[in-house]
């Protein structure tokens, strides 16, 4: 008897603001594809305006799963993200639909292409340490001490996301070797039975930042203040991921008196371009990296909807190309 061979995905990544969400809603409304969003931050319901979700009308046109359905007080994880993702794609299949994971949070992308790790469990007193750190010298100053301990780890994380920089320093504190190292070596769930293909968008640097600083201004002219004002108003532990997004602590710096508008605004796309640039270092060397699974696109900018025949053409023909590989390598 042959053994089927397995269903089909497509991995959409890319450094914030270089244009995923367009991408992924011209690529579905073409392929008939169900978009799976793959962003740890646009998984928070109370942050549509600075996470830059999909519109209403966006949503209406393909169907869009996974996004604004946890609420801020409930940190997500990888591992949630993971059965959430499997569920939604196999959803999307059963519906004829080919499911396209769009985003750029690089650890959710490895769940599915690599498995979860096998991480032993962490001493209470390794947890202790990183959290009583975590308060005592904040966020930035825990990833310079990641950064000098294990910088591998530290390069795949922002400098203000306090909970998973603690978590990370207690893998590393409590098992003496580095969370990325275990999430590289350390499968457990082996990766998920998908045939992938996946394209990295890379644009420049220039034209990023640019795309960054216009986003953020269509951002406060969205109501991102006042998004962050009904954030602020719910009293969460500044630990959460959610607090900790693009924009939300400038912005709340700002409504505290601790800060102009613009200088708020200054630092928030500052900051965004030093993550944007750690992203697509990172991506270059872990989205499939396997050899021809691949298709980097580096003129794609936030805003640009359309692209000529040639390059529908070659996207198109990476995909079937790409699929194939996937198959015949497994």
């Amino acid at each position: 008897m042959t053994q089927s061979a397995p269903p089909r995905a497509l991995l959409l990544a890319g450094p914030t603001a270089s244009g995923k969400s367009a991408l992924a809603l011209a690529l579905a409304r073409r392929l008939g594809g169900t978009i799976i969003n793959a962003d740890s931050m646009q998984i928070y319901r109370e942050l549509r305006v600075l996470t830059a979700r999909p519109t209403p009308e966006e949503e209406a046109a393909v169907p869009h799963r996974l996004y604004g359905v946890r609420p801020a007080a409930e940190a997500g994880s990888v591992a949630w993200w993971r059965e959430a993702a499997l569920a939604e794609m196999a959803a999307a299949r059963a519906a004829g639909r080919l499911p396209i994971l769009a985003g750029g949070t690089g650890l959710y992308f490895l769940s599915l292409t690599e498995g979860l790790s096998a991480i032993p469990p962490v001493p209470p007193a390794a947890r202790a340490e990183a959290r009583a750190l975590l308060a005592a010298l904040g966020a930035p100053a825990l990833h310079a001490r990641l950064a000098a301990a294990d910088p591998e780890t530290a390069a795949m994380l922002r400098p203000t996301d306090g909970q998973r920089l603690a978590r990370a320093f207690e893998v590393w504190r409590g098992t003496g070797r580095g969370l990325a190292a275990w999430q590289r070596e350390g499968a457990r769930t082996g990766p998920a039975p998908w045939r992938f293909a996946a394209i990295l968008l890379d644009p420049p640097r220039e034209a990023l930042r640019a795309a960054i600083a216009a986003r953020f201004d269509a951002m406060l002219a969205a109501g991102a203040v006042e998004e962050v004002r009904a954030l602020l108003a719910l009293g969460l532990d500044p630990a959460l991921p959610a607090m900790r997004a693009h924009g939300v602590p400038e912005l709340a710096a700002h409504l505290a008196g601790r800060m102009t508008l613009g200088e708020a605004r200054r630092r928030a796309i500052l900051n965004t371009g030093r993550y944007t640039k750690r992203q697509a270092t990172w991506f270059r060397h872990h989205v499939l990296a396997e050899p021809g699974l691949t298709h980097i696109i580096h003129a794609r900018i936030a805003g640009e909807t359309q692209f000529n025949d040639a390059r529908w053409a070659e996207i198109f023909a990476f995909l079937q190309g790409g699929v194939d590989a996937v198959q015949q390598g497994g």
